[in-house]
């Protein structure tokens, strides 16, 4: 093998590295992939969303049927309000809750719709009521604490 051609296969193999590289930034971004075809948009109130961004997955029972497009704070019902595009393959009805999860103990926060049982539908504009917030973990280690001090106050006496 002569130096150009141990020179050429370097490079394709530094390239296929680049372009799988960015094909992996892109997935664990959300960034490519999935197209929602024709959303409609809803929105949800949440007192607290913790580290949800726009872009990540609504999903109902572990299958994603649309994605964040905005969030921004309400300064009249002091409450994040969250914009959701849902994919129209997939309805839900009017009571339908919404909470914030956590893909594994420290992965990605999504939104999970848990369909209710009225018979009418969400539509374009419309606002999902019943919400539950994200768990944020220094708030649930702050409160275990706080209850062992207190405990431990009462016991001393």
């Amino acid at each position: 093998m002569n130096r150009s051609t141990v020179d050429l296969g370097v490079g394709v193999f530094t390239l296929i590295g680049v372009a799988a590289v960015l094909f992996l930034s892109l997935k664990v971004g959300n960034l490519g992939g999935e197209k929602i075809e024709t959303p409609y948009q809803v929105q949800a109130r949440f007192d607290n969303i913790g580290g949800l961004k726009v872009r990540a997955p609504v999903k109902a029972s572990g299958v994603l049927v649309g994605r964040v497009v905005g969030i921004h704070y309400d300064t009249e019902k002091y409450q994040a309000t969250v914009t959701l595009n849902v994919d129209s393959r997939y309805t839900f009805s009017r009571d339908t809750f919404a909470t914030i999860n956590t893909a594994g103990l420290l992965g990605e926060q999504y939104i999970a719709l848990k369909p209710g049982g009225d018979e009418q539908n969400l539509k374009s504009g419309d606002v999902i009521s019943k919400t539950q917030s994200a768990m944020v973990l220094e708030d649930m280690i702050g409160r275990f604490l706080f209850e062992k001090a207190s405990e431990g106050a009462s016991g001393a006496k």
